[in-house]
């Protein structure tokens, strides 16, 4: 439940509900706490003024924010106390937008309380979380949080959770998405996952195993044992199950995977590869492409209720990497029927498909942002790889970051933040020195850092917001 917003009172006795130890279920659970945006009206501020800063500005001026370690009444709270925080601090200082204040400069140690916003200030911290870690017997575990605004001295919002202690993470992710959309005015990101390709082995006999984690690189797990090589995975937008392509059998062509039970199933029996998958927004059909007979290659929709299939283009060229419109209504992808390979709009039963790349090089690996406003993509002009965007029509062209090589952008689920992989150039004909890393970056193009992971890693899909 939420608590009442009203500053400087100590915590009224909550009844706390608990959820359910898996992922959806915790989801499910942690949504009912969250009320309708109109249950969120922020304490009132002087003047009137809105607590939700800018996104631009906190880019140029990073919010500074103060995460003291969650109180605790016993030793296993205490640090599981300082172990949420850590997950805090770490998941808004990596946004690029929060300034995370060390907590060498804190001055007041009661991190259960209300603050003595004199001291927050004093070590000019603009925002301030406190929080509370109560144990209810066997694995069980409740965490209440306040997010205060420093100089006014007031709470912006109070949360409770109760949960099971393997749940901790996800806990502090939560609650890290609250504060983020709290203070931004957009939605977080921080409880979501990454499905990727983890690669081990000698470059030329590489081992390609399927592989989650959270966004933070928490939480790894490998889906495939690596016999057969797996690529391009993509998540479903409602349930857990991941579209991938396998060279199962010597075969490739696409596969369904579900993380619940690990059980995997082909997409089709077609006569050519297939490759290349994105669900649909709605999540009842997969868009992919598949070769012909000649070396082309067509886009096909498939109806996961039926398997039926339709063809949506028959251009005699090769045109790949499909993806939705948040729409649905379109899809953008790459072809070469214009002699190069560049980027075309089409509407999503096909047809009319029109250029929208006109810059130097060819384009790849196109995807549409969450928020329909942009399109991201990998551009090659010579030697050099680059991660850009640009507007559904194509205007607006800008290049976030250039690499010797780098490809396969993917959008957080607020569309705020890309992830996409890089490459570097091997030493020798053995492959020394190679190795293939994940990577996120604002798509203003500032704050790139590297996603660490247990091994290299290439072709990233973010996943939705649980619920």
């Amino acid at each position: 439940m939420t608590l009442p917003l009203i500053p400087s009172m100590p915590l009224t006795d909550l009844n706390s509900k608990t959820f359910s130890v898996s992922r959806r279920g915790l989801a499910i659970g942690a949504a009912a706490l969250f009320l309708p945006e109109r249950a969120f009206a922020q304490a009132p501020q002087p003047g009137g003024a809105d607590t939700a800063i800018v996104v631009d500005r906190a880019r140029t001026d990073p919010i500074p924010i103060a995460v003291p370690a969650f109180a605790g009444a016993d030793g296993d709270a205490g640090r599981l106390g300082r172990d949420i925080a850590g997950v805090i601090n770490n998941n808004l200082a990596r946004s690029g937008l929060f300034r995370a204040i060390d907590s060498a400069a804190f001055i007041n140690g009661a991190p259960g309380d209300v603050p003595n916003f004199a001291n927050w200030k004093g070590i000019g911290a603009q925002a301030l979380v406190t929080g509370r870690v109560e144990s209810q017997g066997g694995d069980k575990v409740r965490v209440e949080f306040r997010l205060w605004d420093v100089l006014p001295g007031q709470q912006i919002q109070g949360t409770a959770y109760s949960t099971t202690l393997s749940n901790w993470r996800r806990i502090a992710h939560i609650i890290s998405d609250v504060i983020y959309e709290r203070m931004l005015g957009e939605k977080g990101y921080f409880d979501t996952r990454v499905v990727y390709i983890a690669g081990t082995g000698p470059r030329d006999r590489r081992i390609k195993r399927l592989a989650v984690m959270d966004q933070d690189g928490e939480n790894n797990r490998f889906l495939t044992d690596g016999s057969w090589i797996a690529k391009s995975p993509r998540f479903h937008p409602t349930r857990d199950q991941i579209a991938f392509m396998s060279y199962a059998n010597n075969r490739p062509r696409i596969y369904l995977f579900d993380l619940g039970s690990g059980r995997q199933q082909p997409l089709g029996d077609f006569s050519g590869l297939t490759l290349s998958p994105r669900f649909a927004p709605d999540g009842n059909s997969v868009v992919m492409s598949q070769t012909t007979q000649n070396g082309n290659s067509d886009i096909y929709s498939v109806d996961l209720g039926s398997r039926g299939a339709r063809k949506l283009t028959d251009s005699g060229s090769i045109d790949v990497s499909p993806c939705y419109s948040p729409d649905g209504t379109q899809i953008v992808f790459n072809s070469d029927r214009g002699g190069d390979q560049q980027l075309y709009v089409m509407g999503a039963g096909g047809g009319g498909a029109k250029r929208i790349s006109f810059g130097s090089g060819r384009y790849a690996t196109p995807v549409w942002s969450p928020r329909g406003d942009l399109i991201a993509f990998t551009r090659i002009n010579g030697g050099t790889f680059s991660i850009g965007v640009m507007r559904p029509d194509g205007s607006g062209e800008r290049i976030l970051s250039e690499s010797f090589y780098v490809e396969g952008p993917t959008f957080a689920p607020n569309g705020r933040v890309l992830m996409f992989w890089r490459e570097t150039p091997a030493r020798d004909n053995r492959g020394s020195g190679f190795s293939a890393r994940l990577v996120s970056i604002d798509i203003t193009g500032f704050n790139e850092r590297q996603v660490a992971t247990p091994t290299d890693a290439s072709e990233p899909a973010w996943g939705p917001l649980p619920g």
